[in-house]
């Protein structure tokens, strides 16, 4: 037993020591926890991934780890943070998630507005993640002059090869000042390698062209068609089909060869003017959450609609195509569609950089995941290399093939 006097010899003791403690914690400098405006970025690019990139196994990475590696690097210049950034990417194998510099960031921002300064070609990297390929040159660019068709390989530009090369710094490759020329390497299936070259200019996006033609029964047809779905798509849309409807067109083709897609909204707009009360598209984010678009009440036709689609139909083109299909508005005639079913957002960072990421991935209306697998048209057609001023004439068999099929809806409603 501690005896009264002992017991208060001991907390007397005990609180020197105490403060005694303090002081001596009091004098040791504390480490400092600022973060650069660099380390910021960086761990702002991996919080916006964290939270919203749609594998939640991060392709089975240990993300946290990830972000306190990158974070004992120094991290002496933006160009390191970038740097630092992209490598924490790389580890997600996604070609679609990527860091944007602010350069690119502009540029493409400036591409979804409607004006770009290149050859006129949308690529993506192959299923391998190594080289990069053709989804479809923009219409009347210098690419489609070329004759650069869906599919091709992109081997070399100007001698760089692009295996080497991200999907952002393989287009900023091929843009530039108009006048300038670059070079590429195309690989092509059936055929040996072979170089082009491609002079840059201002390339104007009008996504809209249409014409109309006479039937032999009189009854007058629309061709629309869409190159992509940017920010003027759906005003041009809507004011075609308007103008269009005015003249009491009877029915409609619309074709969506070579439409690499584009935004997400636009896609979404746009099938809203062709159908009603439908579902257009569903969302599906990582925690399998569905997410559905529907249309309401304002399509500006219900007459009879036939769609084109080959290879370089991509993107926002296959969820318009795909809800067509499903809700049985339209029959599509042509190729399997080229099969991108993930969905990117973008996202701000400091010092005008920003971040693509993969959000979500998209189904059709009747839940068919085409990712890597495309649409499968109702009727198919090969596509033939053709000129594009032979779109939609009698040279184009696929056109053609709509033709006919448009007539023939056409004479059975009217029976």
């Amino acid at each position: 037993m501690i005896k009264p006097q002992a017991l208060r010899t001991l907390l007397q003791r005990g609180i020197c020591l105490v403060c005694l403690a303090s002081l001596l914690l009091c004098a040791v400098p504390q480490p400092s926890f600022a973060f650069t405006e660099q380390q910021k970025l960086v761990m702002e690019a991996w919080r916006i991934v964290n939270r919203a990139y749609l594998d939640e196994s991060f392709n089975h990475q240990n993300w946290w780890f990830i972000r306190k590696k990158a974070l004992k690097r120094p991290l002496n210049s933006w160009e390191d943070a970038y740097q630092e950034v992209r490598a924490m990417l790389d580890k997600l194998e996604d070609p679609y998630t990527r860091f944007l510099s602010p350069e690119q960031y502009q540029s493409l921002q400036t591409n979804t507005s409607g004006e770009l300064l290149g050859v006129g070609l949308q690529i993506a990297k192959d299923e391998d993640n190594q080289g990069v390929r053709v989804i479809a040159p923009i219409v009347d660019s210098p690419a489609e002059r070329a004759g650069v068709l869906p599919k091709d390989k992109i081997v070399l530009i100007n001698g760089t090869p692009t295996h080497s090369l991200s999907l952002d710094e393989a287009a900023a490759r091929m843009r530039g000042p108009a006048g300038t020329i670059v070079t590429l390497a195309i690989s092509r299936s059936g055929q040996e390698t072979f170089e082009v070259n491609l002079m840059r200019e201002r390339i104007n996006l009008n996504p809209v062209v249409t014409k109309t033609q006479y039937l032999p029964s009189g009854e007058e047809i629309g061709y629309v068609r869409l190159s992509q779905f940017n920010g003027n798509a759906v005003e041009d849309m809507r004011q075609a089909l308007a103008e269009l409807e005015q003249r009491e067109i009877a029915g409609y083709i619309l074709d969506l060869r070579n439409n690499p897609g584009g935004l997400l909204q636009a896609g979404i707009e746009i099938a809203r003017l062709w159908m009603d009360d439908v579902t257009i598209v569903y969302t599906v984010s990582r925690q399998g959450v569905f997410e559905s678009f529907e249309a309401g009440r304002g399509a500006l036709t219900s007459d009879p609609l036939v769609v084109l689609v080959n290879s370089g139909s991509a993107s926002a083109s296959e969820i318009l195509a795909g809800a067509l299909q499903d809700n049985g508005r339209a029959q599509l005639v042509g190729e399997t569609t080229f099969g991108k079913g993930l969905i990117q957002s973008l996202f701000d960072l400091v010092n005008g950089a920003g971040i693509a990421v993969t959000v979500a991935k998209y189904e059709t209306p009747s839940h068919h995941d085409i990712n890597k697998l495309g649409i499968t048209p109702d009727i198919e057609v090969k596509t033939e290399p053709i000129a594009r001023t032979q779109f939609a004439t009698e040279e184009d068999k696929q056109y053609q093939e709509a033709v006919e099929l448009l007539a023939a809806e056409l004479a059975a409603n009217s029976a």
